[in-house]
């Protein structure tokens, strides 16, 4: 949902197994936020078949569906779930409270598409850093859908970046970071491309190769708009960190 910019929304409803696709926002991270839903409904309405699911209820928006016991048809009825921003930590705790969790890896295994952006991309990992706590903090209990750790946003806070590098160090873990337009695409556990809808956005694999924190620059497809020329692979142009390495795109550590 970039203001001006659907190339990234576009992508994502290219992936749906179903025409029309049916698409699921669900803003729990922003404790439901009603301009939140605005912006997603003038996003896609009239490109899919747009819906919302919310948890809170309140008088100005009640939730749907009304009752948890109704969330597993609501759930199977959907072909992609759009995950937006907010605190990756009370969207995990109110999932697992309604059982959502495990309604959408359900859906994920059946074939829906699960997307989102900020702690909507956070969440499908294992772990990763947020700030739900104050400051840039680890979360140690993602869904665990993919593994390893996660991290938004990366060229948008120096300080998250740094912080993102000494948890790897320190964990002496692997995962990846995505600069803001930049989109990791995964069908089941393996990551198949990098897709950006910016040319300079790139996303990275993050790990501690020799005691040393590298982060590869991925290869990435700039996307266009339908009827232009086709989409061609970006070439890294950010310079390595100061307090670590970055390697060539397809030379690094995997894992």
């Amino acid at each position: 949902m970039e203001p001006d910019n659907p190339l990234l929304d576009d992508f994502i409803l290219s992936l749906s197994r179903r025409r029309p696709a049916r698409v699921c926002f669900i803003p729990t991270a922003s404790a439901d936020s009603a301009t939140y839903l605005v912006k997603f409904y003038r996003a896609f309405s009239g490109r899919c078949v747009p819906t919302d699911l919310t948890i809170f209820d309140s008088p100005a928006l009640p939730r749907q569906p009304e009752r948890t016991a109704n969330l597993k048809a609501f759930v199977s009825a959907q072909d992609v779930f759009y995950v937006g921003g907010g605190s990756t930590a009370n969207l995990l705790s109110l999932w697992r409270a309604h059982g959502l969790d495990r309604l959408l890896a359900k859906a994920w295994r059946s074939g829906a598409v699960l997307a989102g952006i900020s702690a909507g991309m956070l969440c499908w990992f294992q772990d990763g850093l947020t700030d739900s706590f104050g400051g840039f903090q680890p979360l140690r209990d993602g869904l665990g859908l993919l593994r390893g750790a996660a991290c938004p946003h990366y060229d948008g806070e120096s300080l998250r970046q740094a912080a993102f590098r000494r948890m790897i160090r320190r964990d002496g873990t692997s995962g990846y970071a995505a600069d803001d337009g930049a989109a990791l695409h995964f069908v089941g556990t393996r990551l198949r491309e990098v897709v950006s809808s910016r040319p300079t956005a790139r996303a990275y694999r993050v790990a501690v190769k020799r005691g040393k924190v590298v982060e590869t620059t991925l290869p990435t497809r700039l996307l266009r708009k339908a009827g232009r020329s086709p989409d061609q692979p970006l070439q890294p142009t950010r310079a390595a960190p100061p307090n670590g390495q970055r390697e060539p795109a397809g030379n690094g550590p995997r894992g």
